[in-house]
This record gives structure tokens, sequence and C-alpha cells, in this order.
């Protein structure tokens, strides 16, 4: 990371330059050669179904493989409510999914104790500021789990 780059409240020192719409773009244009890593963790795209628009909309997000599931957090750095993304996982659970070159469908599911807990500490150990993400917040952070279908 340049000393010049944006620093985000999604923690000390992450660098970004390459987040939104724009990760994704160069993520799809280069089957992840650029966009799979940032700050140093993988990262995946997954698109949803807007529950209230209709509209595909595709995120990328850090992830955490754990066996054959893919983890993700609706974390939006410890803000009060669940990601607009998280919403419309729940009303449309199939999504689109790439991982560098690999496309494939997934349903979603929120993980539950004790399995959440499990899963949390998998991905901490991956984006340790997803703790502090917690801390900022008087929700649950939910833990995704993404399985192919």
């Amino acid at each position: 990371m340049s000393e010049d780059a944006p620093v985000s409240p999604l923690g000390t020192g992450t660098d970004i330059t390459l987040v939104g719409d724009e990760h994704v773009k160069r993520y799809q244009e280069t089957d992840g050669e650029v966009g799979y890593l940032w700050n140093g963790v993988p990262t995946l795209l997954f698109t949803t179904i807007g529950r209230k628009t209709g509209t595909p909309r595709t995120n990328a997000i850090i992830f955490t493989p754990v066996g054959d599931k893919y983890v993700i957090i609706a974390s939006m750095g410890g803000a009060p409510k669940h990601p607009s993304w998280y919403l419309n996982l729940m009303a449309h659970p199939e999504i689109d999914v790439q991982i560098k070159g690999d496309k494939f469908r997934a349903r979603a599911r929120t993980a539950e104790s004790p399995e959440r807990e499990e899963l949390w500490a998998a991905a901490v150990k991956d984006w340790p500021n997803f703790d502090v993400y917690q801390s900022r917040t008087d929700r649950v952070i939910p833990v995704v789990v993404l399985e192919r279908i």
C-alpha cells in the first residue's frame, strides 16, 4: 500500500484503492488475476437479485474457505444495519459465485450456533478486523455459508 493510499474505516492500514464496482469490474475482466487477493486476503464475487428491484447486483467480498464451503461475513464495517446484499441473499438464497475463473451457482444460508462461532473464528484468523467491526455494533453480525449446488 502506498503512503498516500486512502485509509478506510474497514480497519487500520486497509488499502481501499480497489473497492466496489471497480473491484468487481477488474476481477471479472481478469478472472480474479486482479482483485482476488485484496489486502492479503482472498475475495470472491457473488451476484444477488435485489429483493425490491429484481435487479442483479454483483459484489466483491472477503471469503474464508472451510472444507467445501465458502464463508462470508455480513459486517458492513460494523454498521448498525445489515448490508443490503445480505437482505437480498435471505430473500433469494441461490446466487452466482466467482472465485478466480471458477464460476458456479451456490445456495446461501446464515450459520447458527455453534457453527456460527466456529466459522467466525476461522474468518477472524484471515481478517482480524471482523472482531473490530463486531465491537462497533449491537447487532450480531451474520456469518453466511455458501454451498455449491
